[in-house]
């Protein structure tokens, strides 16, 4: 029994490397991204829901969602491609590339990325071009800011760590709860999930 479930189990993993090899390994990377931003949409919205009587579950946002993340993929497959030609690593002992490829996709990659999911999620739900460049210069710095606080340090353990083939899949394992803040600052209303003020004796309601 035990050396049936593990010929099942080397059947998966080996069945699993296909997708990581190949013309594969850009869809997997394509579908990857946009499944975890529509599933940090999901945990969001189901937060929300909690919170706001009456809203219901919008599966249009999160469709919205999942086509800018499968969008986001192919640039990230081929991103890291890049960079892994650009600056060679292999471990500790390169550490020096490492840092720069890290500073790098900060400086590059990720302001790139914000802009995009703005502007993306701004095509797809009928905003003007002027709508979403004002949201953008709203709340790009918050999320640049975000960024460094998250991102160095988890791009240092897959540039130091990480084989290249699963790069991608790496950043979107840890993803679910950066998109679930990324929804967040697209979504949010302010002051609709405040609770109201508490009113001593006598006081008139605001």
């Amino acid at each position: 029994m035990v050396s049936g479930c593990w010929s099942r189990l080397r059947g998966l993993w080996a069945a699993g490397q296909a997708l990581f090899q190949g013309r594969a390994l850009l869809v997997t990377n394509t579908l990857g991204c946009g499944a975890l931003m529509a599933a940090g949409d999901g945990v969001r919205q189901s937060w929300e829901i909690r919170v706001r009587p009456g809203q219901k579950l919008n599966l249009r946002r999160s469709a919205s969602m999942f086509a800018v993340g499968c969008s986001m993929g192919p640039f990230l497959h081929y991103w890291y491609l890049w960079l892994d030609r650009l600056l060679p690593t292999s471990g500790l002992r390169s550490l020096s590339n490492v840092l720069r490829k890290v500073l790098i996709d900060q400086l590059v990659a990720s302001p790139l990325l914000g802009v995009w999911y703005f502007l993306g999620l701004g095509c797809l739900e009928g905003q003007t071009m002027g709508e979403s460049c004002q949201e953008l210069r709203d709340k790009f710095w918050e999320l640049y800011k975000a960024d460094w606080c998250v991102w160095p340090a988890a791009q240092l353990v897959n540039f130091l760590f990480v084989p290249p083939q699963f790069r991608v899949t790496y950043v979107n394992g840890l993803t679910l709860g950066w998109d679930t803040y990324l929804s967040n600052l697209k979504y949010r209303i302010p002051g609709s999930l405040t609770p109201p003020k508490l009113r001593g004796p006598g006081q008139p309601a605001d």
